[in-house]
């Protein structure tokens, strides 16, 4: 991990792949992790990637002309992602080949589906599904356990690659770990949901 420049910071990442690239001033916070060939440049402004955020495969984070990029935690940038001059909120999944363009706004417990193309300046209101080219919504759902299930088996996937183990996840303590966090997860959105009724009610 030393081998990257003195503007970023990744000593609390837990996994780093020998092939990822890092350039510019970037900041990965605690338990995120970048998989083989994922990209993040950023030259000016700053690039910013959230607690137990992955970074996949593949996958291109750079900066926009007049826009950082930050990404919330707990959000998985699947493979062949471009990421560009952009901000994602918390709880996300961008899936595979999507483009997230400059000055675009996702807001948290988002799901943006595979081969999406958002352009500039698009803004995804909190609990969204979005689809096409141009990307919209489709669907309004609070996503935030699905997202943070898949977030958290990244996370036991990188914790296992750093002791060199590329099995954890058929592994049957990852099994008993992902029943045991999607009961968790369920119980937080129920929670979650709940509060969100309740302050509804309220405004009203």
């Amino acid at each position: 991990m030393s081998r990257f420049g003195p503007d970023v910071s990744i000593s609390e990442a837990t996994f780093i792949h020998p092939s990822a690239l890092i350039y510019g001033k970037v900041s990965l916070g605690e338990g995120a992790s970048m998989w083989p060939y994922s990209v993040i440049r950023s030259e000016t402004r700053e690039v910013v990637i959230g607690a137990y955020t992955n970074i996949q495969d593949f996958a291109m984070i750079h900066i926009g002309d007049t826009t950082g990029t930050y990404i919330g935690s707990h959000c998985s940038v699947t493979h062949h992602c471009t990421i560009h001059g952009c901000t994602i909120g918390d709880n996300c999944l961008i899936g595979i080949n999507s483009t997230i363009m400059d000055g675009c706004v996702i807001g948290d417990n988002c799901i943006i589906a595979g081969h999406t193309f958002l352009r500039e300046g698009t803004v995804i209101p909190d609990n969204s599904i979005v689809m096409g080219t141009p990307g919209k919504v489709v669907r309004t759902h609070n996503n935030y356990a699905k997202c943070r299930l898949n977030a958290f088996m990244y996370y036991r996937n990188a914790a296992a690659f750093i002791k060199n183990e590329h099995r954890e996840w058929a592994s049957d303590d990852c099994m008993t770990a992902m029943s045991a966090e999607m009961e968790k997860l369920r119980i937080e959105q129920n929670k979650l949901e709940e509060g969100e009724i309740a302050t509804k009610a309220i405004s009203e």
